[in-house]
């Protein structure tokens, strides 16, 4: 069976800013590592006498200048001097968006930390046994691909297993790079834990003593889940290891300390690192004939005992399914004015006690007699009935997306999770396993849809018989003896019986991406959802109410990775990747659930934007200088003073979009030339993340009238050749271009010491400050500084030969910086190299048609299947190709509306994205193909126009100029008279024949 091999892509930016955004922290640490002798009675004459840790040598302040440098190309809120006042407990945070690569990028940190700096001693600490086990999975998965990246340095890591605590004493003498990976449960018991004793193994020591004379680096992994608070067992357990200093990451910290990078949902989702979230919402209509009642939370403030409960209230005559407040003693039939309640009453609220002891009412009277803790219902139509449609729907979703996805060599897994394995695998009279209930209403429900006429080309060969046993399989937690069993959510998830699980899972998830593995609906635990995830899930279904917010997210959590194809590479774009939550709620209740998650777990601001959140922004016309944490502030106030954001920090999204097309945007003086980065700031954060409805997902049907117009014809004949490119490089331009602007480039400042003072008042209100003087600069001497290689550090990051680079730094004259402050001179120079060398591809390209049939063929149109949300992103048309038109931002839905009513235009297309020009870049996909009738009324022009935002190229982003010069030239080459223009309002520019 071939198993596709991942593949990792060293360029992503988002998770190479991570990983900048923490070895940055250390600009100006020498490189090297110490050593320490053991102390203790250890008589042993082979024991060698020392062993290797890790040091910091880096000034307080320097460590702190680095840090807001950081902070402020981040868009993050600036760190003061006394957060860094305890060097023994130096905390750094990192957040991350579930399936944007955290893991990756802490594990490509450590290898970055040691080529920079010489750090060998790291420990990642991680809450459960299931995120360990994926740790460890990951780093044998990415082993390959990380010693190809450097040079083939090796690094030792092991799981901490407290039956081998020689690992340790060997982590602690070993010169190379050492990663061990620990449970907090094994560490958080100072008492009893192993790692706190004195062992033989580790030569009379206590592993811990070992441990703390490395001060090893710590990467926290989910700290909200291990720290147990600001002064929990686990933050105490992390301390007493004496690290370094410790790196926190996760999507939904709770304590923050020194952020230094932030890739939120928002962001997450508008860059597309994600799949897009659909529901398939299967609401139960007309089923009033008993007491319907369930669970929705429990107030959390202090002696609030109110419930909110889901309940069908009488209103003029008719039933409906309304939220309603209760509290002890409520009388259900009063609130609803609904006879079916008559006699019950809500008894006791019991409020949660934490994630393992959530909190659950009484309702009793009229012969009933239940608890329902948050999120379960009574009264609902029977569970297996309910499991019945669900499945049904997940199966029908799962072989449409395989319908969709066969041609690109996808293969499409779908999960379910069940909260009693009893359900999936039960067992005979004599002990044997039988299937469940669930896994028999799944083979009858499969088997159903095999025989569907519209999945009839899935099933050609396939033994209709045995398939549907052989297409689905659990994963649960075993006894010593083999035998799933139920584990609870919470601490038991690092006992043996779960681990054995997730072994299981975590050894077949390259198998399960193969197209030859028959098994591709997957049943799990929920208390499994957090150790399992695969790239490739595009369904989910939970066979159990969804109860909290946090479950919701952590259910769709499990799928939101990029898909990958049997080669193993990761494929981007929402045409591919789109989840689909099956759930017995509408869209509405998933949607304003989850986003309630996602803004009191996360801290996620939808719709808003804070002060900070400009900061990095470049100054036009500065030689790479940003706005800044103060001139983001100052932005802000601006903003908010004409109203395009309000006090709370929302943003007037209406304003801004009729600003916009009136063209009535502007800027104060000092923020001129800002203009576009501003508004794309804004209509970021403004969109926040869409959940789409799946009953409105739309398969895109192409319009037979247009398709088949000459003009349309004529019009594809001339843009669907492919090209191929060369680059005719001149070097010389290119080092000339380097030098000079390396030459203007701004001033690498040498260390300084400068001096604050202050007065301190004490009053009842505390400890304040007065007015502070700062003293002139004093330069201050730091020795030797240890330079790194320049030449290979550079030829790597702008992919230049080493010769190309030293022609550069000889020219500009510049070497007494690079003295003065390697690393801040190495990113300066790796900036304006990049920009030369970008400019360099982009003016020395020369495009080649290929053969005649290397070319997209128009019937691409009637097989590539595009899709879309009514009224989310597909606006219906009548001029284009499509019957609707398939959007992307305000500027473009515009765009169509000016194309459908201009009386030129007679046909037109969206630009599909399988139709794509290549350029050294990246691949370019232009937006829109237009016939234009001239007003003699014969001649016709044919276009290829492009929509950005802004007509002014000192506004786009590099790469996008770039790609959009490449683009130009590419239509240039074909020579079939095709105009290539830049514009966002059709009747603005001027066409000539």
């Amino acid at each position: 069976m071939k198993k596709p091999k991942l593949h990792f892509d060293s360029e992503l930016p988002h998770q190479r800013a991570a990983v900048d955004a923490v070895c940055d922290l250390f600009h100006g640490q020498e490189s090297g590592h110490s050593l320490f002798t053991v102390s203790g009675d250890n008589d042993d004459l082979f024991t060698p006498a020392a062993g290797v840790g890790n040091r910091l040598r880096i000034l307080p302040d320097q460590l702190h200048a680095n840090l807001n440098e950081v902070q402020e190309r981040n868009n993050l809120p600036l760190s003061s001097l006394s957060d860094l006042a305890d060097e023994r407990d130096l905390n750094f945070t990192i957040e991350m968006e579930t399936g944007t690569g955290k893991t990756y990028v802490y594990l490509r940190t450590v290898y970055e930390l040691n080529k920079r700096y010489g750090f060998t001693k790291f420990i990642v600490v991680v809450p459960s046994v299931a995120i360990r086990e994926g740790v460890h999975k990951s780093l044998q998965i990415m082993e390959d691909h990380f010693k190809a990246l450097y040079d083939g340095t090796p690094l030792h890591y092991f799981t901490y297993d407290s039956a081998q605590l020689g690992q340790v004493r060997n982590f602690a003498y070993s010169s190379g790079i050492e990663l061990m990976i620990v449970t907090a449960a094994a560490i958080n018991k100072q008492a009893t834990a192993k790692i706190y004793q004195r062992s033989e193994q580790t030569g009379g020591e206590a592993p811990i003593e070992l441990i703390k004379q490395v001060r090893p680096i710590l990467i926290v992994d989910e700290p909200q889940s291990v720290d147990g608070g600001p002064q929990g067992r686990g933050r105490q357990a992390l301390r007493a290891m004496d690290p370094l200093f410790s790196l926190r990451y996760s999507a939904t910290h709770v304590d923050v300390f020194n952020m230094v990078y932030k890739l939120d949902a928002v962001d997450a989702y508008q860059a597309g690192l994600v799949k897009q979230i659909e529901v398939a919402g299967g609401t139960v209509e007309h089923a009033h004939g008993r007491p319907y009642i369930r669970l929705e939370k429990i107030s959390t403030r202090k002696d609030d005992y109110t419930a909110t409960v889901e309940v069908d209230v009488m209103r003029s005559g008719r039933v409906v399914r309304q939220t309603q407040r209760v509290s002890p003693g409520s009388s259900l039939e009063s609130i609803t004015d609904n006879h079916v309640y008559e006699g019950l009453l809500v008894g006791d609220v019991t409020k949660s006690r934490g994630r393992s002891e959530p909190g659950f009412i009484q309702i009793h009277g009229g012969g009933i007699d239940e608890y329902l803790r948050e999120g379960e219902a009574y009264g609902d139509i029977p569970v297996l009935e309910r499991a019945r449609h669900l499945i049904n729907k997940t199966i029908r979703v799962h072989l449409d997306r395989e319908l969709e996805l066969r041609s690109r060599d996808i293969k499409v897994l779908s999960l379910f999770f069940i909260d009693r394995v009893s359900r999936y695998r039960a067992e005979d009279s004599d002990g044997a396993p039988v299937p469940g209930e669930y896994a028999k209403i799944f083979e009858e429900e499969y088997a159903r849809l095999q025989h569907n006429p519209r999945y009839s080309t899935l099933f050609g060969g396939v033994d209709l018989d045995s398939e549907p046993s052989a297409v689905h399989e659990g994963y649960f937690a075993r006894d010593a003896k083999g035998k799933p069993k139920d584990i609870k959510e919470g601490a038991a998830q690092d006992g043996a019986d779960a681990e054995r699980a997730y072994d299981l899972i975590m050894r077949d998830k390259e198998r399960l991406l193969s197209l030859d593995e028959p098994v591709k609906f997957i049943f799990s635990h929920s208390a499994l959802r957090e150790g399992w995830d695969n790239p490739n899930v595009f369904q989910i279904c939970s066979l159990r109410e969804m109860g909290t917010e946090r479950q919701r997210r952590q259910t769709i959590g499990r799928g939101l990775r990029l898909a990958v194809n049997q080669e193993g590479q990761r494929l981007h774009g929402f045409d591919v990747n789109t989840l689909t939550v099956v759930a017995t709620e509408s869209l509405e209740q998933f949607a304003a659930s989850l986003q309630t998650e996602y803004e009191q777990d996360a801290k996620v601001s939808f719709g808003r934007i804070e002060p900070h959140q400009f900061s990095s922004l470049l100054l036009p016309d500065s030689d790479g200088m940003r706005l800044g944490s103060e001139g983001s502030q100052r932005l802000f106030a601006a903003l908010q003073k004409a109203g395009y954001i309000q006090s709370n920090g929302k943003i007037d999204a209406q304003l801004l979009h009729r600003a916009l097309a009136e063209d009535t945007f502007t800027l104060l003086e000092e923020f001129v030339g800002l203009e576009t980065a501003v508004v794309e700031r804004l209509q970021q954060r403004a969109k926040g993340v869409t959940i789409n409805d799946r009953d409105e997902r739309r398969t895109v049907k192409v319009r037979k009238q247009v398709f088949e117009n000459p003009q349309f014809h004529e019009l594809w004949s001339r843009i669907k050749q492919k090209t191929t490119y060369r680059v005719d490089f001149d070097t010389e331009k290119l080092i000339a271009d380097a030098v000079g602007a390396l030459k203007e480039a701004r001033q690498i400042l040498p260390a300084r010491m400068v001096w604050t003072s202050t007065t301190l008042a004490i009053s009842e209100r505390g400890i304040e400050t007065g007015a502070a003087a700062t003293s002139a600069p004093q330069l201050v001497d730091q020795g030797d500084i240890p330079l790194p290689d320049i030449l290979g550090e550079l030829a790597e990051q702008t992919k230049l030969t080493r010769r190309t680079i030293h022609r550069i730094l000889s020219g500009s004259g510049r070497f007494r910086d690079f003295q003065r402050n390697p690393q801040e001179f190495v990113s300066l120079a790796a900036e304006k190299i990049t920009e030369a060398r970008r400019a360099a591809l982009v003016d020395g390209i020369k495009y080649v048609k290929l053969g005649e049939s290397d070319v997209y063929a128009q019937e691409l149109f009637l097989t590539e299947e595009l899709h879309g949300y009514l009224g989310k992103n597909l606006t219906p048309v009548a001029k284009s190709v499509y019957e609707e038109v398939r959007y992307d931002s305000e500027t473009e839905r515009k765009f169509v509306e000016d194309l459908e009513s201009a009386s030129d235009v007679e046909v037109y297309a969206k630009l599909p994205s399988w139709f794509k020009v290549p350029t050294p870049l990246g691949t370019y996909n232009p937006d829109w193909a237009i016939v234009r009738r001239l007003p003699d009324g014969e001649q016709r022009l044919y276009l290829v126009i492009e929509t950005k935002g802004t007509q002014q190229e000192s506004l786009l982003r590099p790469e996008e100029l770039g790609k959009i010069k490449c683009g130009r030239k590419h239509f240039e080459a074909l020579g079939t008279n095709v105009t290539f223009e830049q514009t966002d309002v059709w009747r603005h520019v001027t066409f000539t024949a």
